[in-house]
């Protein structure tokens, strides 16, 4: 039963309620208040540090973040164009293991690269003819794969796209290696996938120290896959050999459209919480769904209709399922709330229907929430301007510009406010850093120094809270969010108080320890 004193605790209630010490008894907090006289000669004196409650990234990919982190980062400052890209992928751990070993990279943005376009398969040729390659683009969507790759994904020049995918092709027909949208990049990830169940689950194991490592203790899987591998089979078997953080898994629609025996779980460690409906590409990739077309003449793409859409719906609503719908353009989101605002919710104790990303929002759309009969959450990633500004800044119109990540304005709508990294999808070295997150959505400042919409900043105390009470709401982690009696003794001692120090060093905040259950499992 430790007891805590002469702490900077952060309850997570609003943007001003602290104590000074806290009890936990049996993995939960017991009692919290203000006092630093305790009778317990086996307290824990904090000497003033900042606690706060354990971090929750409610959109995440531990799957590729598993992957990526014994995979080569792609992105600046290491990484500024494919010659570097294929010096890097030559110094990964996987090169020269043997033909059944894949070498992995992730994180390239052609707009940050000085050749200023997509590696080809003539590029990660240049690396190996024998081992396959993959590397996903910094949005997570597309990839590039070399011709090993493409041969163990049976895709040749008379390959078909797959519906919502592009297959790249050079002007004489043969595929260039580039894998263009989600269904498009699975053919590569399923060849991949199929080597070995063991060595995800290792990979996923591995992964559980760097969530914990960030103060990340719960977090929402976005991609949860029935093929090859079930993602709940996956992490039963990496949470039994040591995976930590709690996990809501959201299935991608088109692969249990026809499980008629889905339904939500409710265990604390590891749950099915709903699915994952993808309307549009990324800004970054030039196929995010927009109203107003890019200067190559192209708006996007539309990967779910109206119908579609209503079809998803009702499935999540018989099922009793949360959907969390992926929409970054501004056709693509008014397409969401033309087809949900009047419907009515399902579920009592969350909002029904969650809009991923929202990255182009109008002063229409904000007010079509508020009036919505529909129960919406707004979950966004401001460390995409951060890392993304220069193509946010090449393909969209000053008017778009304007529309970007309005942190202060969903805040303000009547919808649930969340800030999540969709790491990897990023390139950025620390694409789920929580404080670059914070920095970026307090600052509104990106990794360039250009200012973005300065309007839209949110406090220190409110981004804190987009990542503790109310991602757990959204997401429907119980026992977390808050720090108070009865719930989890989960919890992060910080390097600095992050409520005090001058914005600029936000980004630079690190934990010093994580604790889980009342338990020190970081640090």
């Amino acid at each position: 039963m430790p007891t805590f004193i002469n702490a900077n605790i952060f309850l997570g209630l609003d943007t001003s309620s602290f104590a000074t010490a806290m009890t936990v008894t049996n993995g939960q907090i017991t009692w919290i208040g203000n006092t630093n006289t305790v009778s317990d000669p086996t307290a824990i004196d904090l000497r003033g540090q900042t606690v706060l409650p354990g971090l929750i990234d409610v959109h995440t990919h531990p799957e590729y973040i598993a992957d990526a982190l014994h995979g080569v980062a792609c992105t600046p400052p290491n990484v500024n164009s494919i010659a570097e890209m294929k010096t890097a992928l030559r110094q990964s751990p996987q090169f020269g293991k043997g033909e059944k070993v894949w070498i992995e990279g992730w994180g390239f943005d052609e707009t940050k690269l000085a050749e200023h376009r997509t590696p080809t398969i003539n590029d990660l040729d240049d690396v190996s003819t024998t081992q396959p390659i993959f590397i996903y683009r910094s949005d997570c969507h597309s990839s590039v794969g070399n011709s090993k790759a493409l041969e163990l994904a049976g895709i040749s020049r008379d390959t078909s796209d797959p519906k919502g995918g592009f297959i790249g092709h050079f002007a004489d027909g043969r595929p260039n290696g580039y894998m263009k949208e989600v269904a498009a990049s699975q053919l590569l990830i399923r060849a991949k996938s199929v080597q070995s169940f063991a060595g995800d689950v290792e990979n996923m194991v591995a992964s559980s120290d760097h969530y914990l490592a960030n103060g990340i203790v719960a977090i929402g899987e976005m991609m949860g896959r029935k093929k090859p591998t079930d993602s709940l089979e996956l992490y039963q078997a990496a949470v039994e050999a040591g995976f930590k953080p709690k996990t809501a898994i959201y299935y991608v629609y088109d692969e249990v459209a026809e499980d008629k025996a889905l339904q939500p779980t409710s265990e604390e460690q590891l749950r099915i919480a709903g699915i994952k409906v993808f309307m549009d590409g990324s800004i970054s990739g030039e196929t995010a769904d927009n109203q107003v077309p890019y200067l190559n003449g192209q708006t996007g793409v539309a990967i779910t209709n109206a119908a579609k859409l209503h079809q998803a719906v009702d499935y999540a609503r018989q099922h009793h399922l949360q959907v969390a719908v992926h929409a970054m353009g501004d056709a693509a989101i008014q397409l969401v709330l033309d087809v949900t605002r009047e419907l009515t919710p399902w579920l009592a104790d969350r909002p029904s229907i969650r809009i991923e990303h929202a990255s182009i929002l109008s002063d229409q759309m904000l007010h079509q929430i508020n009036e919505a009969t529909m129960t919406y959450a707004l979950v966004t990633q401001p460390i995409f301007f951060f890392a993304e500004d220069e193509s946010y800044r090449q393909y969209l119109s000053p008017a778009q510009f304007k529309l970007i990540y309005r942190d202060r304005s969903m805040l303000a709508s009547k919808a649930a406010f969340a800030l999540s990294s969709d790491a990897p999808c990023t390139p950025w070295a620390e694409p789920d850093s929580p404080f670059v997150n914070i920095y970026a959505a307090v600052t509104r400042k990106a990794a360039n120094g250009d200012l973005m919409n300065p309007a839209e900043s949110i406090s220190v105390p409110e981004a804190v809270l987009a990542y503790t009470n109310w991602p757990a709401k959204i997401g429907g982690f119980k026992h977390n969010g808050t720090l108070q009696p009865g719930m989890a003794a989960d919890f992060i001692i910080l390097d600095r108080n992050i409520f005090s120090i001058p914005a600029e060093e936000l980004k630079d905040v690190r934990v010093k320890e994580t604790w889980l259950n009342g338990r020190k499992v970081f640090g």
